[in-house]
């Protein structure tokens, strides 16, 4: 089974065949900064830091578009979505609300945490859980704060 990154590797050949400029541009900025993401890390790529890339791509497409909405351009809005929607085709779908309740519940249990204090201990037990690729810790961060008092 091939990896996301080869995925994606493949479907820049395949855009580059089809002369599909737009595609081949955004997914060939995808792979430059996973591998940077690679040569920093000084790590092989693999599915977990292609997917972190590949989040942190979407956060900032998704933040300029709502800049470029308010600057009332519209053309940049379709050209960010359209982005968006391309890069997301790599994301795994995320795990359902209530799992990801469940699963903060149990680290919290079992890391004993009793404050909001000890909020970062919660978050790195969550991040060396095998669900932890299939996490938005954005989300998940706010989970904790509602269930530590």
């Amino acid at each position: 089974m091939a990896t996301i990154y080869e995925t994606l590797r493949a479907d820049i050949i395949t855009s580059m065949k089809a002369r599909d400029n737009a595609t081949t541009l955004a997914l060939r900025t995808a792979d430059a900064a996973i591998k940077r993401a690679s040569m920093d890390a000084n790590k092989d790529i693999d599915d977990a830091m292609t997917i972190a890339t590949l989040r942190k791509a979407v956060k900032n497409l998704s933040d300029a578009r709502v800049e470029f909405d308010k600057g009332g351009r519209a053309d940049l809005v379709a050209a960010n979505t359209t982005e968006i929607a391309l890069l997301e085709k790599y994301l795994p779908k995320g795990l359902d609300p209530a799992k990801v309740e469940a699963i903060v519940v149990e680290v919290i249990a079992a890391t004993g945490a009793q404050s909001k204090k000890e909020m970062g201990k919660v978050i790195a037990a969550l991040k060396q859980r095998p669900e932890a690729p299939l996490l938005d810790f954005g989300a998940v961060s706010k989970i904790v704060q509602a269930k530590l008092p």
